[in-house]
Protein backbone atom coordinates (compact mmCIF):
# COMPACT_ATOMS: atom_id res chain seq x y z
CA UNK A 1 0.00 0.00 0.00
CA UNK A 2 2.49 2.20 0.71
CA UNK A 3 4.45 1.81 -2.60
CA UNK A 4 1.55 2.55 -4.20
CA UNK A 5 0.98 5.81 -2.52
CA UNK A 6 4.54 6.85 -3.26
CA UNK A 7 4.33 6.06 -7.25
CA UNK A 8 0.92 7.91 -6.96
CA UNK A 9 2.55 10.69 -5.62
CA UNK A 10 5.91 10.49 -7.80
CA UNK A 11 3.66 10.65 -11.28
CA UNK A 12 1.90 13.22 -10.10
CA UNK A 13 4.83 15.41 -8.96
CA UNK A 14 6.43 14.73 -12.66
CA UNK A 15 3.48 15.23 -14.16
CA UNK A 16 3.04 18.77 -12.31
CA UNK A 17 6.55 19.97 -12.12
CA UNK A 18 6.67 21.07 -15.74
CA UNK A 19 3.78 23.64 -14.84
CA UNK A 20 5.10 24.53 -12.05
CA UNK A 21 8.30 25.67 -13.94
CA UNK A 22 6.77 27.23 -16.44
CA UNK A 23 5.04 29.64 -13.74
CA UNK A 24 8.80 29.80 -12.42
CA UNK A 25 10.12 31.08 -15.34
CA UNK A 26 7.51 33.18 -16.05
CA UNK A 27 7.95 35.05 -13.08
CA UNK A 28 11.39 35.92 -13.60
CA UNK A 29 13.45 37.54 -16.15
CA UNK A 30 15.20 35.86 -19.75
CA UNK A 31 18.42 35.30 -17.66
CA UNK A 32 17.27 32.66 -15.60
CA UNK A 33 16.93 30.21 -18.06
CA UNK A 34 20.75 30.33 -18.11
CA UNK A 35 21.01 30.01 -14.69
CA UNK A 36 23.05 26.87 -13.18
CA UNK A 37 21.61 25.41 -11.39
CA UNK A 38 17.82 26.43 -12.31
CA UNK A 39 15.81 28.95 -10.18
CA UNK A 40 12.98 26.42 -8.47
CA UNK A 41 11.35 29.27 -6.83
CA UNK A 42 8.99 31.75 -8.33
CA UNK A 43 10.68 35.60 -8.78
CA UNK A 44 9.01 38.61 -8.42
CA UNK A 45 8.22 39.54 -12.10
CA UNK A 46 5.08 37.38 -12.99
CA UNK A 47 2.68 40.32 -13.04
CA UNK A 48 5.01 42.44 -14.80
CA UNK A 49 5.50 39.43 -17.66
CA UNK A 50 1.67 39.30 -17.78
CA UNK A 51 0.89 42.68 -18.22
CA UNK A 52 3.56 42.77 -21.29
CA UNK A 53 1.94 39.80 -23.10
CA UNK A 54 -1.63 42.11 -22.43
CA UNK A 55 0.43 44.82 -23.99
CA UNK A 56 2.51 42.96 -27.00
CA UNK A 57 -0.93 41.16 -28.22
CA UNK A 58 -4.63 41.15 -27.88
CA UNK A 59 -4.71 38.84 -25.23
CA UNK A 60 -7.58 39.48 -23.72
CA UNK A 61 -9.76 39.54 -27.10
CA UNK A 62 -8.06 36.45 -27.11
CA UNK A 63 -9.46 34.76 -23.52
CA UNK A 64 -13.01 36.19 -24.48
CA UNK A 65 -13.04 34.29 -28.13
CA UNK A 66 -11.62 31.41 -26.66
CA UNK A 67 -14.17 30.92 -23.65
CA UNK A 68 -16.90 31.88 -26.74
CA UNK A 69 -15.26 29.12 -29.01
CA UNK A 70 -14.81 26.28 -26.54
CA UNK A 71 -17.79 26.62 -24.46
CA UNK A 72 -19.97 27.25 -27.62
CA UNK A 73 -18.85 23.71 -29.34
CA UNK A 74 -19.03 21.79 -26.21
CA UNK A 75 -22.47 22.42 -25.11
CA UNK A 76 -23.77 21.68 -29.10
CA UNK A 77 -21.68 18.87 -29.61
CA UNK A 78 -22.99 17.05 -25.78
CA UNK A 79 -26.57 18.17 -26.89
CA UNK A 80 -26.44 16.89 -30.84
CA UNK A 81 -24.34 14.01 -30.44
CA UNK A 82 -26.21 12.55 -27.18
CA UNK A 83 -29.48 13.20 -29.36
CA UNK A 84 -28.00 11.29 -32.45
CA UNK A 85 -26.53 8.83 -30.36
CA UNK A 86 -29.97 8.21 -29.15
CA UNK A 87 -31.74 7.91 -31.74
CA UNK A 88 -28.56 5.45 -33.43
CA UNK A 89 -28.72 3.25 -30.40
CA UNK A 90 -32.61 2.94 -29.54
CA UNK A 91 -34.40 3.64 -32.91
CA UNK A 92 -35.26 1.76 -35.71
CA UNK A 93 -34.89 3.73 -39.16
CA UNK A 94 -34.12 1.98 -42.32
CA UNK A 95 -30.07 2.68 -43.40
CA UNK A 96 -29.07 2.90 -39.17
CA UNK A 97 -25.97 0.91 -39.52
CA UNK A 98 -24.88 2.30 -42.66
CA UNK A 99 -25.32 6.02 -41.58
CA UNK A 100 -23.39 5.04 -38.72
CA UNK A 101 -20.33 3.23 -39.88
CA UNK A 102 -20.15 6.23 -42.71
CA UNK A 103 -20.11 8.77 -39.09
CA UNK A 104 -17.45 6.61 -37.64
CA UNK A 105 -15.17 6.33 -41.03
CA UNK A 106 -14.98 9.79 -41.13
CA UNK A 107 -13.01 9.57 -38.01
CA UNK A 108 -10.04 7.97 -40.13
CA UNK A 109 -9.91 10.78 -42.77
CA UNK A 110 -7.12 13.64 -41.46
CA UNK A 111 -8.65 16.68 -40.79
CA UNK A 112 -5.88 18.96 -42.94
CA UNK A 113 -7.49 17.41 -46.34
CA UNK A 114 -10.96 19.35 -45.56
CA UNK A 115 -8.98 22.46 -44.82
CA UNK A 116 -9.00 24.09 -48.49
CA UNK A 117 -12.74 23.47 -49.17
CA UNK A 118 -13.59 24.18 -46.10
CA UNK A 119 -12.01 27.63 -45.96
CA UNK A 120 -13.09 28.39 -49.79
CA UNK A 121 -16.76 27.65 -47.73
CA UNK A 122 -15.86 30.45 -45.02
CA UNK A 123 -14.85 32.87 -47.45
CA UNK A 124 -18.24 32.51 -49.47
CA UNK A 125 -19.84 33.05 -46.41
CA UNK A 126 -17.77 35.72 -45.24
CA UNK A 127 -16.93 34.69 -41.92
CA UNK A 128 -13.18 34.27 -42.01
CA UNK A 129 -11.96 36.15 -39.22
CA UNK A 130 -15.30 35.91 -37.14
CA UNK A 131 -15.44 33.28 -34.65
CA UNK A 132 -18.31 31.80 -36.55
CA UNK A 133 -15.67 30.13 -38.65
CA UNK A 134 -14.75 28.08 -35.76
CA UNK A 135 -18.02 27.25 -34.28
CA UNK A 136 -20.45 26.40 -37.29
CA UNK A 137 -18.24 23.55 -38.33
CA UNK A 138 -17.70 21.90 -35.27
CA UNK A 139 -21.30 21.99 -34.30
CA UNK A 140 -21.28 17.97 -34.02
CA UNK A 141 -18.26 15.48 -34.65
CA UNK A 142 -18.28 11.77 -35.57
CA UNK A 143 -16.30 10.94 -32.00
CA UNK A 144 -19.35 12.45 -29.46
CA UNK A 145 -21.76 10.85 -32.29
CA UNK A 146 -20.40 7.20 -31.39
CA UNK A 147 -18.93 7.84 -27.95
CA UNK A 148 -23.06 8.72 -26.82
CA UNK A 149 -24.19 5.67 -29.04
CA UNK A 150 -22.13 3.10 -27.22
CA UNK A 151 -22.88 4.62 -24.00
CA UNK A 152 -26.98 4.75 -24.72
CA UNK A 153 -26.60 1.14 -26.31
CA UNK A 154 -25.57 0.04 -22.72
CA UNK A 155 -26.46 2.21 -19.82
CA UNK A 156 -30.43 3.15 -21.26
CA UNK A 157 -32.36 0.17 -21.00
CA UNK A 158 -35.65 -0.65 -23.80
CA UNK A 159 -37.82 -1.33 -21.07
CA UNK A 160 -37.41 2.37 -19.82
CA UNK A 161 -38.39 3.97 -23.15
CA UNK A 162 -41.64 1.63 -23.70
CA UNK A 163 -42.36 2.79 -20.14
CA UNK A 164 -42.24 6.18 -21.06
CA UNK A 165 -44.11 5.57 -24.36
CA UNK A 166 -46.83 3.87 -22.51
CA UNK A 167 -47.50 6.23 -20.76
CA UNK A 168 -47.76 8.64 -23.95
CA UNK A 169 -44.21 10.53 -24.00
CA UNK A 170 -43.49 11.52 -27.53
CA UNK A 171 -40.00 10.43 -29.27
CA UNK A 172 -38.42 14.06 -27.95
CA UNK A 173 -40.14 13.70 -24.92
CA UNK A 174 -38.33 10.72 -24.17
CA UNK A 175 -35.35 12.68 -25.25
CA UNK A 176 -36.00 15.26 -22.87
CA UNK A 177 -37.13 13.45 -19.88
CA UNK A 178 -35.61 9.45 -19.94
CA UNK A 179 -32.50 9.90 -22.45
CA UNK A 180 -30.91 12.99 -21.38
CA UNK A 181 -30.88 12.19 -17.39
CA UNK A 182 -29.14 8.84 -18.25
CA UNK A 183 -26.84 10.51 -20.87
CA UNK A 184 -25.34 13.21 -17.78
CA UNK A 185 -22.36 11.05 -17.00
CA UNK A 186 -21.10 10.56 -20.42
CA UNK A 187 -21.93 14.18 -21.60
CA UNK A 188 -20.29 15.38 -18.87
CA UNK A 189 -16.89 13.66 -20.18
CA UNK A 190 -17.91 14.25 -23.84
CA UNK A 191 -18.43 17.65 -22.94
CA UNK A 192 -14.80 18.05 -20.75
CA UNK A 193 -13.00 16.44 -23.98
CA UNK A 194 -14.28 18.85 -26.48
CA UNK A 195 -13.80 22.13 -24.34
CA UNK A 196 -10.13 20.93 -23.76
CA UNK A 197 -10.13 20.80 -27.56
CA UNK A 198 -11.45 23.09 -28.62
CA UNK A 199 -9.45 25.30 -26.51
CA UNK A 200 -5.64 23.78 -27.73
CA UNK A 201 -6.85 24.42 -31.34
CA UNK A 202 -4.22 25.84 -33.02
CA UNK A 203 -4.47 24.97 -37.01
CA UNK A 204 -7.88 26.04 -38.24
CA UNK A 205 -7.90 29.35 -35.92
CA UNK A 206 -4.94 30.00 -37.73
CA UNK A 207 -5.85 29.70 -40.75
CA UNK A 208 -9.14 31.18 -40.70
CA UNK A 209 -9.03 34.04 -38.05
CA UNK A 210 -6.59 37.36 -38.40
CA UNK A 211 -4.08 38.45 -35.80
CA UNK A 212 -6.34 41.15 -34.67
CA UNK A 213 -9.04 38.58 -33.44
CA UNK A 214 -7.53 35.59 -32.52
CA UNK A 215 -7.84 32.70 -29.96
CA UNK A 216 -5.41 31.92 -27.23
CA UNK A 217 -3.60 29.42 -29.12
CA UNK A 218 -2.85 32.00 -32.24
CA UNK A 219 -1.97 34.77 -29.83
CA UNK A 220 0.36 32.38 -28.15
CA UNK A 221 1.97 31.49 -31.21
CA UNK A 222 2.16 35.55 -32.17
CA UNK A 223 4.48 36.04 -28.87
CA UNK A 224 6.62 33.32 -29.96
CA UNK A 225 7.09 34.26 -33.54
CA UNK A 226 9.96 37.01 -33.93
CA UNK A 227 13.53 37.18 -34.33
CA UNK A 228 14.22 36.44 -30.96
CA UNK A 229 11.99 34.36 -28.61
CA UNK A 230 11.36 36.44 -25.85
CA UNK A 231 10.90 32.28 -23.59
CA UNK A 232 9.44 34.08 -20.43
CA UNK A 233 6.50 35.95 -22.63
CA UNK A 234 6.05 32.91 -24.06
CA UNK A 235 5.61 30.92 -20.74
CA UNK A 236 3.97 33.90 -18.90
CA UNK A 237 1.01 33.64 -21.73
CA UNK A 238 1.03 30.31 -21.58
CA UNK A 239 0.68 30.32 -17.57
CA UNK A 240 -2.45 32.46 -18.24
CA UNK A 241 -4.13 30.73 -20.86
CA UNK A 242 -3.94 27.37 -19.04
CA UNK A 243 -6.15 28.87 -16.41
CA UNK A 244 -9.35 28.67 -17.79
CA UNK A 245 -8.60 25.04 -18.32
CA UNK A 246 -7.61 24.27 -14.59
CA UNK A 247 -10.81 26.55 -13.68
CA UNK A 248 -13.18 23.98 -15.61
CA UNK A 249 -11.28 21.10 -14.65
CA UNK A 250 -11.53 22.26 -10.60
CA UNK A 251 -15.24 23.25 -10.92
CA UNK A 252 -16.47 20.37 -12.54
CA UNK A 253 -14.18 17.69 -12.04
CA UNK A 254 -15.85 16.16 -9.38
CA UNK A 255 -19.38 16.30 -11.13
CA UNK A 256 -17.67 13.93 -13.53
CA UNK A 257 -16.10 11.68 -11.56
CA UNK A 258 -19.29 11.43 -9.64
CA UNK A 259 -21.00 11.05 -12.78
CA UNK A 260 -19.46 8.63 -13.81
CA UNK A 261 -19.18 6.68 -10.80
CA UNK A 262 -23.21 7.25 -10.64
CA UNK A 263 -23.72 5.71 -14.10
CA UNK A 264 -21.57 2.66 -13.23
CA UNK A 265 -23.66 2.24 -9.90
CA UNK A 266 -27.14 2.01 -11.53
CA UNK A 267 -25.83 -0.14 -14.60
Amino acid sequence: MRLRYLTLIAVAFFSAFPLYYSVVVASRHNSALAEVPPPLIPGGNFFANVSRVFDTVPFGLALVNSVIVAGSISIAVMFFSTLAGFAFAKLKFRGRNIMLVITVATMMVPAQLGIIPLYMLMVKLEWTGTTYALIVPALVNAFGVFFMTQYLTRALPTELLEAGRVDGCSTWGLFWHVVLPAARPAAAVLGMLTFMSAWNDYFWPLVVLNPDNPTVQVALSTLASGYVNDYVLGLAGTAVGTLPLVAVFALFGRQIIGGIMQGAVKG
